[in-house]
Formats: C-alpha cells, sequence, structure tokens
C-alpha cells in the first residue's frame, strides 16, 4: 500500500505552548501576591482590584484555565496529531480555538478583579463569558473529532480515550451549572437556589478538577511518559479498566464538599461511598504510570524529564488517595473549611499539573525546535527547586489546618470553648502563611530557571512548524481478527465511544439532581424565612462582588464546637431564597451565617472600614471604598423582576415600590450611623452591605422567639 505524505501542525501546538508559560507565570505571580496579603493584608495598596478577595478567584481561574487550559491543548495538539497519524481537521478552527480561548482568559482577567462575578467555584464568569466558553469548547470538538475521523490509525490509543471524555463531560458540566437569569450585560443570578445551587455547583466543581484537571492530563500522561522513556504502556487492560472505572465513578463524588451541610443525608452518603470508590482506579491509573518505567529507572536518574513526570504521577497518586480519605465524616469534620484542603489542592496543583506540564515542556520544545535541551543541569536544579517549593508550601498548610481545626473544637474543664474568638486561631497560624508563602516563592524561581532554560533551547534550533510525516491510509474495509480484544470495536468508532462515555457521566449527576430537584420534601420550607429586602438584596450583591465568601463560610454545621460559636446548624429551608448559595468553602475568618444582630450596625461600618479597628490583628483587609460609592440603584427594579421569574415571592408590581423602600430601609440604618458619631448620608454602598450583614440568620433567630 502506497504511503500518504502529510505535514502535522506545530504553529499551534507553538501558540498553547508560549500561552501556557506566559499564563502560568501569571497565575502563580498572583497567587504568591495573595498568599503574602494573607500576612501583610496592607499590600492591596488600598486598590479595590488588588484586594485578595477580588484577586483569590482571579489565581484560581488563572492557573486552572489560563496555565492548565493552555498546557492540555498544547499537549492534545502535539500528541493527536501522532497518535492519530493525521493533520488537525481544520487549520482555521484551530486557530479560533486558540485565539477565542486566549479572548476568554482575558475577559476573566477583566472581569474578575471588577468584581463581575458569580461567586460560584471555579465558575466565577459572567454569562456573556461562559456563552463564549461553550462556543469555543463546541469548536475545539469539532476540531478534535475531525481529527478522529479522518486519522490513519484504525485503533484509538488510550490517551484519546481520555481526551474524548474530557470534551463531553465538561461541555455538560459547564453547561448544567452555569444557567443563569441575566440582569444586564455583567449581572446574572444562578436559576438554582439554596440547596439545590450548592449540590450542582460542586457536582460540577467537584468534576472540573475530575475532567478538566485529571483526564486530560491522564491522557498526556499516557502519551508523554512512555514517549519520554521510550517504553510502551505497561498494561493495556488496566488502561481500559482504569478509564471506564475512573469516568464512570468520579461523576458521582461531588456531594462530599457538602458533608454535615443543609444537603440532604442521602446525597452526602452518596457522595462519600463514590469517593471512596475512586481510590482503585485512580490508583489504577498511577501504577499503570510508574510502571511503564519498568526497565528505565537509570534514566530516571539522568533525566529530567522523567524526574518531573515521576514525581507528577506521584502527587497525583497522594492526592487521589487523599481526595476519598477526605470524604469520610470523621476525617472532613477535621479537614473542612481549614487549610488543610489548601494543602490538598495545591499537592495535586503543584505536583501533579505543574510538574507534568514542566516535564511536557521540557520534552516537547527540543522536538519542535529540532535540537537538544539547552542544560540538564539547569532542568533539575528546576526540578529539585519545585520539589522543595511544594514542600514548603504544603507542609505549613497541613499543619495549619490542623491547627484550625484543634484550637476550633476545644474546651475548657468548664465546658466552654477555650477559643471563643475566631483571631486567636487565625494569630496562631501566621508562621505557616509565612512560611507557605515562601514555598511559593521557591517554585516561582524555578519556574523561572525553566523559562530561561526554555529560551536557550529555542535560541539554538529552527522551528519546525510543518513537520513531514508519512503513513499508510485507513481502508474502510474492515474484518475483526480472531482473538481480537472486545474494547477494539468501540475504539474503532469515536462516536459510538463518545455516547458511551457521555452516558456512563451523565447517569451519576442524573440519580444525584433528580431526587434534589423533583422531591419537594428533600428541601423543606420554613415559614419564617423571608424574601431579601431590596436594600438587603443589594448588599448581597456587593458582598458578591467584594468576594466576601472567599474567607467567610455561612454553614453552621451540627458542631457543638460550631453552635456554640456560632449559634443554631443551618437548615436547608433557610437558603430557599438564595440566588447564588453562599455556603463557602474556606474559613479564613468566622462564618456569618448568624451575623445579623451579633454587632451594632456602627461595629460594622467600622470593621469594614478598618478592621483592625474593631479586631486588633486581623488580616482582614480594608474597604474603604465602600463608605465612598453611592449605591446604584439602576437596576434595583429589574434585580426583583428576575428574582420573582426564579420563583422567589415578591408581590407582583413590587418592583415600582422597591426603590421607596430600600431608601426608608437605608435611611433607618444611616440614622442609627450618625447617633453613634458615625457621618453617613445613607446612600453609600457600605449602607446596603450593612443590611444584607444584619439580616443573616435573623430569621431563623425570630423562629425560635415565635416556637418558645
Amino acid at each position: 500500500m502506497e504511503l500518504e505524505r502529510f505535514e502535522y501542525d506545530n504553529k499551534i501546538v507553538r501558540k498553547f505552548l508560549i500561552a501556557t508559560i506566559l499564563w502560568g507565570t501569571v497565575g502563580m505571580l498572583v497567587g504568591l501576591l495573595i498568599a503574602l496579603q494573607l500576612v501583610f493584608p496592607q499590600l492591596n495598596f488600598g486598590i479595590p482590584i488588588l484586594t485578595y478577595s477580588h484577586l483569590r478567584a482571579l489565581h484560581t481561574n488563572a492557573v486552572i484555565f489560563a496555565f492548565v487550559g493552555n498546557g492540555m491543548f498544547m499537549g492534545v495538539y502535539y500528541s493527536l496529531q501522532r497518535v492519530l497519524k493525521a493533520r488537525m481537521y481544520s487549520n482555521f478552527l484551530s486557530q479560533v480555538h486558540f485565539w477565542g480561548w486566549q479572548l476568554i482568559i482575558v475577559c476573566a482577567a477583566i472581569t474578575i478583579p471588577l468584581g463581575y462575578i458569580t461567586s460560584k467555584e471555579y465558575a466565577e464568569l459572567e454569562w456573556p463569558i461562559d456563552i463564549l466558553i461553550a462556543l469555543i469548547w463546541v469548536v475545539f470538538g469539532i476540531n478534535m473529532f475531525g481529527t478522529i475521523i479522518k486519522r490513519r490509525e484504525r485503533h484509538i490509543f488510550v490517551a484519546v480515550w481520555f481526551y474524548i471524555a474530557t470534551v463531553v463531560t465538561v461541555a455538560m458540566l459547564h453547561i448544567v451549572n452555569s444557567l443563569e437569569m441575566p440582569v444586564s450585560f455583567l449581572k446574572s443570578y444562578s436559576v438554582y437556589a439554596g440547596v439545590q445551587d450548592a449540590l450542582v455547583q460542586w457536582w460540577y466543581g467537584h468534576n472540573a478538577v475530575a475532567f478538566f484537571l485529571t483526564t486530560p492530563y491522564l491522557g498526556l500522561m499516557y502519551y508523554f511518559m512512555p514517549k519520554a522513556a521510550n517504553r510502551p504502556v505497561y498494561s493495556y487492560r488496566l488502561s481500559i479498566i482504569h478509564f471506564w472505572s475512573l469516568i464512570f465513578l468520579y461523576i458521582w463524588a461531588g456531594p462530599h464538599h457538602l458533608l454535615y451541610t443543609a444537603l440532604p443525608d442521602w446525597a452526602q452518603s452518596l457522595g462519600t461511598v463514590f469517593s471512596i470508590m475512586l481510590i482503585a482506579p485512580s490508583w489504577g491509573g498511577m501504577v499503570n504510570g510508574l510502571l511503564t518505567l519498568r526497565g528505565a529507572w537509570d534514566k530516571v536518574r539522568e533525566d529530567p524529564v522523567l524526574k518531573f513526570m515521576v514525581v507528577a504521577v506521584t502527587a497525583y497518586g497522594m492526592a487521589t488517595l487523599e481526595g476519598p480519605l477526605l470524604s469520610l465524616k470523621n476525617v472532613n469534620a477535621i479537614s473542612h473549611f481549614t487549610n488543610w484542603t489548601i494543602a490538598h489542592v495545591h499537592v495535586g496543583a503543584l505536583g501533579w499539573n505543574g510538574f507534568l506540564t514542566f516535564g511536557i515542556l521540557y520534552w516537547i520544545i527540543p522536538k519542535l525546535w529540532g535540537t537538544t535541551l539547552y542544560s540538564k543541569k539547569l532542568a533539575n536544579t528546576h526540578f529539585w527547586i519545585g520539589t522543595l517549593g511544594i514542600i514548603f508550601y504544603a507542609v505549613p498548610m497541613y499543619w495549619a489546618g490542623w491547627m484550625e481545626a484543634s484550637m476550633a473544637k476545644q474546651f475548657d474543664a468548664d465546658g466552654y470553648l477555650k477559643y471563643q474568638n475566631w483571631l486567636e486561631i487565625v494569630t496562631q497560624i501566621m508562621p505557616m502563611y509565612v512560611t507557605r508563602a515562601v514555598g511559593g516563592s521557591i517554585y516561582l524561581a524555578g519556574v523561572v530557571i525553566m523559562i530561561y532554560n526554555l529560551w536557550k533551547t529555542a535560541g539554538k534550533g529552527k522551528f519546525i512548524g510543518d513537520e513531514a510525516a508519512e503513513a499508510a491510509p485507513l481502508t474502510r474495509e474492515y474484518t475483526p481478527s480472531p482473538g481480537m480484544h472486545w474494547h477494539h470495536a468501540i475504539e474503532r468508532t469515536p462516536v459510538r465511544f463518545a455516547l458511551v462515555a457521555f452516558v456512563l457521566v451523565a447517569i451519576g449527576g442524573i440519580v444525584e439532581m433528580v431526587p434534589t430537584f423533583m422531591i419537594k420534601s428533600n428541601i423543606p420550607t420554613i415559614s419564617s424565612v423571608k424574601p431579601y429586602t431590596p436594600l438587603e438584596l443589594e448588599g448581597r450583591d456587593l458582598y458578591i462582588r467584594e468576594g466576601c465568601n472567599t474567607c467567610h463560610s455561612q454553614m453552621v454545621r451540627p458542631f457543638r464546637s460550631e453552635t456554640e460559636r456560632y449559634g443554631e446548624y443551618s437548615k436547608a429551608g433557610e437558603f430557599v431564597y438564595d440566588h447564588p448559595f453562599l455556603w463557602g468553602s474556606k474559613r479564613t475568618g468566622p462564618d456569618l451565617a448568624r451575623e445579623g444582630g451579633k454587632y451594632p450596625n456602627a461595629w460594622q461600618y467600622n470593621h469594614l472600614m478598618d478592621p483592625r479597628t474593631m479586631s486588633p490583628g486581623s488580616i482582614m483587609p480594608m474597604y474603604p471604598w465602600l463608605g465612598e460609592n453611592k449605591l446604584d440603584l439602576s437596576l434595583t427594579k429589574k434585580k426583583i423582576s428576575v428574582m420573582r421569574e426564579l420563583g422567589v415571592p415578591y408581590a407582583k408590581g413590587y418592583e415600582s415600590q422597591a426603590e421607596g423602600d430600600l431608601k426608608n430601609q437605608a435611611a433607618g440604618i444611616a440614622k442609627d450611623l450618625n447617633d453613634n458619631g458615625v457621618p453617613v448620608n445613607g446612600d453609600e454602598e457600605i449602607i446596603a452591605l450593612i443590611a444584607y450583614l444584619q439580616r443573616l440568620g435573623v430569621d431563623i433567630k425570630q423562629a425560635s422567639t415565635v416556637s418558645k
């Protein structure tokens, strides 16, 4: 059979490669800045967009979607063409994908610091950008499946299985979680409320980790590790078991982020059970990757590329063992809302995603520029510096998590909380915050060394934009051979493969969400819980804009230590009018679920203007602009209307009197502040935020009073 000549498109790989390095550096710099702000809160320099609560979401989005996202596309575009023996389906779609993704990143970099966010973890972007993400993802999917269809290899290599699962599952997750009703061009409300919103969000949030940070990178592991080691994948059968069990089990595990919350117990238990089951396929993948290096350990000692990959796969194994352990209720009771979770996440991000990306970069750039690595010594230096950075980052955060949990739960001999004031806990973990910042600095220093090394590597070679290749065409006639593995039949039909994968990942979401949405008794109502007043609704939106939920939870769990410190534990019925939910995922500051009436208005005002005047030693940033900015009422009517469309029981036509009610409530708060020596006009943003804070938990307190 005559071979066909064609060319691989390396130019698109180079584009994503440069973007990976650029955005990775930016994302890590922002991460270092916010780590330092937890030690020196004045490092926001009084600028709203540089405040920790604004930059934290920018950091996570930059690292996940800009650094890891571009790294994923770099690896996919390089490996996909070679395992399929085909150039990408469309040069035009490749370019649309690249520039569209960079546009999304730029839009995120502008809107997140400005406070145009939804507040939902890893899904903070507002609705126009969500639509753009969906469109660009479809472009990527068409280009990928088009390439698979025109391939010259009949059977699809294992790496491509993970790419297919990534494309179909991320699309499903993003669309379902991003359903929101627009108020304006950059403001919307989630169509889900309270418990339902929390379930959907962490079904998405957990599986964003699973299908954006894990499955595509497992595909890259299956391609680049064997290539770098010049060894075949250890076990084809283990690859099959690893893939299908992983994508089926992963999708069920989201509720383990909501243990001891107001989520129904059956959903929490389901998340725990499937999380524990995940250990098997996750470690199956780790074992398959590490055993691929059997017989090549001498090369590992010499080759920095393999060093990075071995540590990456090991970090994947450690993180995927720790994750299921954290889903056990007795462990979660200690770890949740603490820095233990931060340590866990960064072992995966810095070790698994970061180190695998670095290893691929060190391997791929010499290939694209037709040369050898400029300096193995510098690459090895980067490896050891990076490893040291991970240790200095993770160990203090584990330590801090244990300290937070143990101090928060301690009672004295008389049965009273030993550390009633949250600040007593914060001050004790400050040395760990300092060490974490040092670890981040060390890790970033390694990245700088890598950039220099890769720059010099490219400089001594010549870029190969269109790489010549040849392969036999794929014949349409095909007769299965006797004894052929059953899985080959699925591999030969990529559309069928994608449909099977989609059905498997959809099952878990359907089983978890349908009962929560359809069975009314799962979310019982509480008669004393009323919709927010217009002023409180505006204050809640300011709370979201300023990212307050980044550091404060609104979920009192049913532990004596929490009910003694915060008040009555949280009920599902409290959140039926919350679009979106604001339960939080980390307590850098105390829980605010029962904040209403706890302090007078003047205390809240002074605390927002300068937290250290009310709470000496606080690491909360100042928000002076809230006392300067006038509250924008241009969308108040529309917000009430949209909330009513979402099921919040505002009376029909209430929009016409909403502004009047808002001003009357604001005037009352302003009068109280003026009477207590705080001069305000009553039209400042801070008035609305105080109104919201003073509402938190009040409905339940009223219900308790009535019942007595």
